[in-house]
């Protein structure tokens, strides 16, 4: 009896000791969102927020926007607060700055911003002037987003980067998000803001996911506008880009750093106002500088940046003369051989950071 008592008892003792054991927990994976998702959260959180905020624009509702950027938004807060709008920008664009004017906080999509031409005198002359004409007694608190600069085989009619349009203009704040923590924390801050803030989106990068740290995943996460980050810190050149374009800049960082030259990669995140103050104290650390855009070059973000260096501290810390990566300087082609020449590759910015290094 005693013989069958502890065969009983011993794999009892075995599966006790079994439980007791402490195994290894891997930590959790990471959250991945994409810049869509990101946008899309941003949004919803300030709908939820404040009842004043409110989306319109071409196939926002029902359609769930053009891009799917507004997904669900039309069945959780129905036809009041996401609003499908005629083809007519200049009509929307008009009602959306009579609302901020009366006190709602409206996003205002362009599904496009090579359509925002089509309002640009609602965009400059109603939103951006009205609160500096008025002394501060008549903010315009409105958000004009969707996807701005070159997308694929789209042609010269939209495929335009308005970066340099749109910062040109005082009374305007203009962002420019690349990843999907800048996204979320952009278009939170441009809705709350009481001046109109133009975002501008890029259609290549809504469906990339990317990595969304903990606190960017909370309700009261907001990146500041007017600040740029150093996505990677470097000791040998600084280069200056935004949206797109600053993951080709990081790839080739990564590409150059196997021979030995470590890149400062600035994300701008602003373009109006610009965090020229980061620049400057980047490029007085590694005494280099190339800008990146995917814009034009004359009179471009990239030329404002160089102007700006030229005539701030930082200009008599520069060992040679900065360099820019831009677009080409022609209306887009839709022969896809002759737009990926006519956008900055990865292979173009390895190039002018040699050459600024006489590599």
């Amino acid at each position: 009896m005693a013989a069958v008592s502890g065969l009983v008892r011993r794999p009892l003792q075995q599966v006790s000791r079994l439980l007791k054991r402490r195994f290894h927990r891997s930590a959790p994976a990471a959250l991945q969102v994409t810049v869509r998702e990101a946008i899309n959260q941003g949004m919803d959180e300030e709908l939820e927020r404040d009842e004043k905020v409110f989306l319109l624009g071409e196939e926002v509702a029902q359609y769930d926007g053009a891009y799917k950027v507004s997904r669900g938004l039309w069945k959780k807060y129905g036809d009041k607060r996401i609003i499908d709008t005629p083809i007519s920008e200049m009509g929307f664009a008009g009602i959306a700055v009579g609302a901020a004017m009366a006190g709602l906080r409206p996003i205002c999509e362009f599904m496009t911003f090579n359509f925002s031409m089509q309002a640009i005198d609602q965009v400059i002359n109603s939103a951006a002037k009205t609160y500096y004409m008025s002394a501060g007694l008549q903010p315009v608190p409105i958000v004009f987003r969707g996807p701005n600069g070159a997308s694929a085989g789209v042609a010269a009619q939209h495929s335009q980067c308005f970066a340099a349009w749109y910062g040109h203009c005082p009374g305007l704040k203009v962002v420019s998000p690349w990843n999907s923590e800048d996204a979320k924390g952009l278009i939170k801050s441009a809705i709350r803001d009481n001046n109109p803030v133009v975002m501008l989106e890029n259609e290549l990068m809504y469906g990339v996911p990317f990595e969304l740290p903990a606190e960017a995943q909370s309700k009261d996460f907001l990146i500041p506008i007017g600040k740029a980050k150093i996505e990677r810190p470097g000791t040998h050149i600084t280069v200056v880009s935004h949206s797109r374009p600053v993951g080709h800049c990081l790839e080739a960082a990564t590409v150059l750093s196997k021979e030995g030259i470590e890149c400062e990669v600035i994300n701008m995140r602003t373009i109006r106002p610009m965090d020229i103050e980061a620049i400057e104290a980047s490029v007085m650390k590694t005494n280099h500088l190339v800008t990146v855009e995917g814009g034009w070059p004359q009179f471009g973000v990239g030329a404002e940046i160089c102007a700006r260096i030229m005539e701030g501290p930082a200009f008599n810390f520069l060992d040679a003369p900065a360099v820019r990566v831009t677009g080409a300087d022609v209306p887009m082609p839709y022969a896809k051989i002759l737009e990926d020449n006519s956008v900055p590759q990865v292979k173009d910015i390895i190039f002018a950071i040699k050459k600024t290094l006489n590599i």
